[in-house]
């Protein structure tokens, strides 16, 4: 899942579970919609991306700077992933959030199809009740 600074999820995608999370991590990137800002040119993407030391490598890397995203990394042996765990919280919610509607809980379905579907729904949910808050 990728979501925004407030937690508001962004992109979700399923993967196999013998998958390394780095693997997901170029699918997550092109899923996200465009982000329009409050003031100023509109941007397409997000500027930072904040990530697990997992998902630290040379390719990703070059691939994130290509596509002007400064990435926040913490690198494996050198940092310390606390200065991460300030805002790792955030997307941690943010799964909360997904997974307190039970059907996403246990995945009981062979194919990652439907799964995906509810999902989606949950993460659409999510944001409307977000935006509601905002609104009153």
């Amino acid at each position: 899942m990728l979501s925004d600074a407030q937690g508001v999820p962004l992109a979700v995608a399923v993967s196999g579970a013998n998958m390394h999370d780095s693997l997901a991590l170029k699918p997550l990137i092109l899923g996200i919609p465009a982000v329009r800002s409050r003031r100023g040119p509109r941007r397409r993407r997000p500027v930072k991306l904040r990530a697990d030391k997992a998902y630290f490598s040379a390719e990703h890397l070059a691939w994130l700077r290509e596509r002007g995203l400064v990435a926040r990394i913490a690198r494996p042996g050198i940092e310390s992933g606390e200065r991460l765990g300030r805002h790792r919280w955030k997307i941690e919610r943010s799964i909360a959030w997904l997974f307190g509607y039970r059907r996403l809980t246990v995945r009981y379905e062979r194919k990652g199809s439907p799964f995906l579907a509810l999902l989606g729904l949950a993460a659409a949910l999510t944001c409307y009740k977000k935006l509601v808050k905002l609104a009153t």
